[in-house]
């Protein structure tokens, strides 16, 4: 019996939109993928596609071992990324990838995003990461699929949760975000974003400006995400 995948491609298809009506992505660059864990398969935007023209229809259905499953076009160049990080966290239902300007300078400076201010606390407690560049073996062999093990041995080295901290910085090349939804990558994908121009901007004023001290890092976080948070309805 056949799966119907269209509910998975609206989301799939609705979150990617979003990405390029918030102002992320440059012409076809960046994507979103949804996941359905029950079938073990994620839609993606399909390679190269405006999004002018891309259509629900059009999202490719893939497996976590990069086998198309349904659909009539090539999924994302970033698909095998997007497969390694759900075959290794497993509570993760959406991820996105953009080029958006102050995200990807930061990612090109090879520079993890300190922790200045509230914004930033409200939404996690370490500074953003930049993986390390890639070296050269792995460039020139599996390059997607080990942007994937890039992502995760940051995360390693740096002794962090993806749960805590759902985005990434890759050197040299740009962000990557993750959610509950795909919806929640989106939205991950915008909070990075306007982080990377204001500590941007708060250099530019201040070459010299502290970080958040622990103190409010703590209270903003945890009035959000703690056990007794009071943000919201």
């Amino acid at each position: 019996m056949s799966v119907n995948y269209n509910a998975l491609k609206l989301e799939c298809y609705k979150a990617n939109m979003e990405l390029n009506e918030l102002g992320l992505v440059i012409y076809t660059f960046g994507n979103v993928s949804a996941v359905d864990r029950e079938n073990g398969v994620f839609a993606i935007k399909p390679s190269g596609v405006p999004y002018e023209v891309l259509k629900p229809e059009n999202m490719v259905i893939v497996d976590f071992d990069n086998n198309i499953i349904e659909g009539e076009l090539r999924p994302s160049s970033d698909t095998k990324t997007h497969a390694y990080l759900y075959k290794n966290w497993d509570d993760i239902g959406g991820i996105a990838h953009t080029h958006a300007m102050y995200s990807v300078a930061w990612a090109q400076a090879q520079n993890d995003i300190p922790i200045f201010g509230t914004t930033h606390a409200d939404h996690l407690t370490a500074d953003i990461p930049c993986a390390a560049p890639m070296n050269d073996k792995l460039i020139s062999g599996n390059y997607e699929h080990n942007t994937g093990i890039q992502i995760l041995d940051c995360f390693k080295e740096k002794g962090l949760s993806h749960t805590e901290v759902e985005m990434i910085l890759i050197s040299n090349h740009g962000p990557f975000t993750w959610g509950k939804d795909a919806a929640k990558a989106v939205y991950n994908s915008k909070v990075l974003e306007t982080i990377a121009q204001m500590a941007t901007l708060t250099l530019q004023i201040n070459p010299k400006a502290p970080k958040l001290k622990d103190s409010l890092i703590k209270k903003h976080y945890e009035r959000k995400h703690g056990n007794n948070a009071y943000y919201g309805q």
